[in-house]
């Protein structure tokens, strides 16, 4: 298994590596001196970070090559984020503790096979902007979130979902909508 990472992850050993230990050393720093470490760390590790974000302790962020992220990204502590599969977060998205996005799954329909030891099936995640996803919520591989989304705490979602819908359950479904609010008129 160790021979199959190494060949698969080759030229990201390293970036693996920093990642890890550094990652280790800055993820339960308290207060704005931890955030502004994780934020500089982050920064140098990110596909691409647009502007500071808020990066809460406990926060375990994976294969980080992966991640594209806007403006005020906010994971609160407990967030896991595993973006082998590449993912792309817009602005002003907000993640609840201990919510799980992935962006790679096991190739669990081989079955010549044990799972443990074929190789990950990788479909990248993309969130919209304007996103709130709730503690305890799972972003399962391959899904789009439209801008203005939000999930339910606890929800796991399996499919894409539409701009401004409210979703939530296991598997998520719509619950609900927001309502885009139109500017008061000047008489």
């Amino acid at each position: 298994m160790i021979i199959r990472f190494i060949k698969k992850y080759r030229t990201r050993i390293f970036h693996l590596w920093i990642e890890e230990f550094f990652g280790w050393i800055v993820r339960s720093l308290p207060g704005l001196f931890g955030m502004v470490l994780r934020w500089g760390l982050y920064r140098m590790l990110f596909a691409e970070l647009k502007s500071f974000c808020t990066i809460y302790p406990s926060v375990y962020l994976s294969h980080t090559y992966g991640m594209k992220v806007g403006r005020s990204f906010s994971p609160n502590s407990g967030v896991l984020i595993d973006a082998r599969g590449g993912i792309d977060i817009g602005d002003y998205v907000m993640v609840g503790p201990y919510a799980v996005i992935v962006s790679s799954n096991h190739a669990f329909r081989q079955t010549d096979a044990p799972m443990a030891t074929v190789d990950h099936v990788m479909a990248p995640v993309k969130i919209g902007n304007d996103v709130w996803i709730g503690a305890h919520a799972v972003i399962t591989a391959g899904v789009t979130i439209g801008n203005g989304v939000v999930v339910a705490a606890g929800a796991v979602v399996t499919k894409d979902v539409v701009d401004f819908q409210i979703v939530g359950g296991v598997p998520a479904r719509v619950i609900g909508g927001r309502s885009i609010c139109n500017r008061k008129s000047t008489d």
